[in-house]
């Protein structure tokens, strides 16, 4: 016979939920999603926000409950907050970023790149071989950066990766460069 779960309070919800119970994890689901909808509503008035950050923060719940189930007794909305409260705060970050970065408009390309050019120049042979023999990522980065003269960020823009990764692939492409000329 199943025993009702609404007598319950939700951190021993949250041990069953720990255990891997459906029943126990809707349960806590039914009965503190209006509540966290409500709080973050009052935070933020993007409904497709709210939305996404209450399934990340039950997605959490889900997946980290056994490590929380222990130390929580009693009532476990505090800790429900503190996801939630954390997973609005990245997406306010994320919505940030998104908007922070230009957008690029980009030419089809009507001239020889720069790269072709200093090339064509007569570039010294042993500069032309070491371009040649950098892997097809770097070479690309380093030709963004340093013939074309982009920014590392109008570079990452440019070609759809991090930041970071292109800063990396610079720095890899010129210690390359620096040993194969030495």
């Amino acid at each position: 016979m199943r025993r009702s779960l609404d007598g319950l309070d939700e951190g021993e919800l949250l041990r069953r939920v720990a255990r891997g119970d459906r029943r126990a994890f809707d349960a806590l689901y039914r009965r503190t999603a209006p509540w966290l909808t409500a709080r973050l509503r009052r935070r933020c008035a993007d409904e497709d926000i709210v939305a996404e950050v209450l399934q990340e923060t039950y997605l959490a719940v889900w997946r980290s409950a056994g490590s929380q189930a222990q130390t929580t007794s009693g009532s476990a909305v505090g800790w429900l907050w503190t996801i939630a409260a954390h997973r609005l705060v990245d997406a306010f970050r994320h919505r940030a970023r998104r908007e922070r970065i230009p957008a690029v408009q980009t030419f089809d390309t009507v001239a020889p790149a720069a790269e072709d050019e200093a090339l064509a120049g007569g570039m010294d042979a042993n500069l032309e071989n070491a371009l040649h023999a950098l892997p097809p990522e770097l070479r690309q980065v380093l030709r963004a950066m340093v013939l074309d003269g982009l920014t590392a960020r109008e570079t990452s823009l440019l070609l759809g990766m991090p930041e970071g990764t292109v800063k990396t692939r610079a720095r890899r492409a010129r210690i390359a460069l620096r040993e194969a000329l030495s």
